[in-house]
């Protein structure tokens, strides 16, 4: 299923094996983390008006490019 933003989006499925249901709500738990939901959620709590969207998503470029700097400076010393 695809929705407006362009990714496609699956439901998150955990199999409940031998009744322990603890384990599965563990493993959905992981899995919804892995999966950014925790974080989608946060983020759509309060309304963000488009202008305070724009800095904030120039905020989370700016700080993924300066780790991937910082990824590719450790690579580069470790040689």
């Amino acid at each position: 299923m695809k929705f407006r933003d362009g990714h496609e989006h699956r439901p998150i499925e955990v199999a409940v094996e031998n009744d322990n249901v603890d384990r599965a709500l563990r493993a959905l738990k992981r899995k919804m983390a892995n999966e950014g939901v925790y974080k989608e959620l946060k983020k759509r709590k309060f309304y963000l008006k488009p202008s305070e969207q724009k800095k904030r998503k120039m905020r989370e470029a700016e700080r993924r490019r300066r780790k991937a700097i910082r990824s590719r400076v450790r690579k580069a010393n470790d040689r």
